[in-house]
Order: structure tokens, then sequence, then C-alpha cells
């Protein structure tokens, strides 16, 4: 079984070393190489966890000549449901210190969603924070969850991480400040809770 172990993780560290001569950067996002990223699971035993309290505003524009939420997948029967069931979208929606648009960006939202209730709406989220400044820039929180955007406060788990937020884990809370019926845009408060090391 550690043999085997062994296997599959040179197996992955041979992946990461080829994406890091095609592109000159780890997938972490920083520069580090195999080598560094070897030595910090090597470390991983003797790391104590770390607790970060992230506050941001995510900004999803529907409306407009550049949107950030852009639909992939519409059915013949999305556009007669209620809840949009059936709906995919891409999001790549800017993350910014306060809610004004205007206000300092960093990072973006990146991923898809699907519309996947009957019932409410309420979406499956499978999605990034890629963090573009700051201490944080170049680092990444994976989030997937459910989410029923109707509801004052919404949950999504946050189940993985690169950079400085390699092995991550936490909770995403959501709050919807303000939404567009007509133009489908929102401005969403994120409350975020990592454990990392």
């Amino acid at each position: 079984m550690k043999m085997k172990m062994k296997m599959v993780l040179l197996s992955w560290m041979v992946v990461i070393a080829a994406m890091v001569v095609v592109d000159g950067h780890s997938p972490t996002g920083s520069n580090e190489g195999p080598r560094e990223m070897k030595d910090w699971y090597r470390k991983l035993p003797h790391m104590k966890h770390k607790v970060t309290e992230l506050h941001f505003y995510l900004h999803d524009i529907v409306s407009g000549s550049n949107p950030t939420n852009v639909p992939l997948v519409v059915t013949n029967s999305t556009s007669q449901s209620p809840t949009y069931f059936g709906l995919i979208a891409a999001i790549d929606d800017p993350l910014t210190e306060g809610p004004a648009p205007d206000s300092p960006i960093v990072g973006r939202a990146q991923g898809l969603f699907g519309s996947t209730s009957l019932d409410k709406i309420a979406y499956h989220m499978t999605f990034n924070f890629v963090f573009t400044s700051g201490k944080y820039n170049g680092s990444t929180l994976s989030v997937v969850g459910h989410n029923p955007f109707m509801d004052e406060y919404r949950e999504l788990p946050i189940v993985g991480g690169s950079g400085v937020f390699r092995l991550a884990r936490g909770t995403a809370l959501l709050n919807t400040l303000t939404f567009n019926s007509t133009s489908g845009d929102a401005v969403v408060e994120y409350d975020v809770v990592v454990l990392h090391y």
C-alpha cells in the first residue's frame, strides 16, 4: 500500500514538473517548483493550523456589453421554469474590498454554476476565488456547494486551495446586498473563514 501511494505521489510530481516546464509557474500561483512543493509536504506533519478570515464583495454582472456571468446551456424548458432549471453558466466575477463597483479589486470568482432545483431558485456552484492582489496574490480557494439564492444567508463549503491556501478547508457565508430583478445583476457579500497551514 505504501509503495502504491509513493508511486501515485511520484506520478503526480512528474505532472507538476511538466507543468512548471511548460509555463514557468507552479499550479499554486507561485514560482515554487516541484522540489519546494515536496519539501512543503514533508514539513506538513509539523505545521500548525492557521485560521484566516476574509471579507469581500462579488459583483455578478449579467447585463450590458461586458457581462461576467454568461449562460452556456439553456434547455427548451428553462425559459418556462420559474427556477431557471437546467441553466448552466460560466462566471468571472470581480471580487472587491467594498460593495461599490469602483472599489479596489482583490480577485475574481471563476467557474461554473447550474440551476438544479425544481422548487426554488438554487444553484450548484463550482468555482475558485482567484486572488490577484495583496498578500494572497496568486493563491486560490476552491468552492463547491448548494446556493439557495433567495435565502438571506447561504453557506458554501471551501474544499481546497493553492498557494497560501494549500489544503484549505472552511466556509463562505453569502448575503446578497443588491439584486436587480430586471437586469439580473447582483452584489453579494462574502464572509469567509478558512483553516489552512
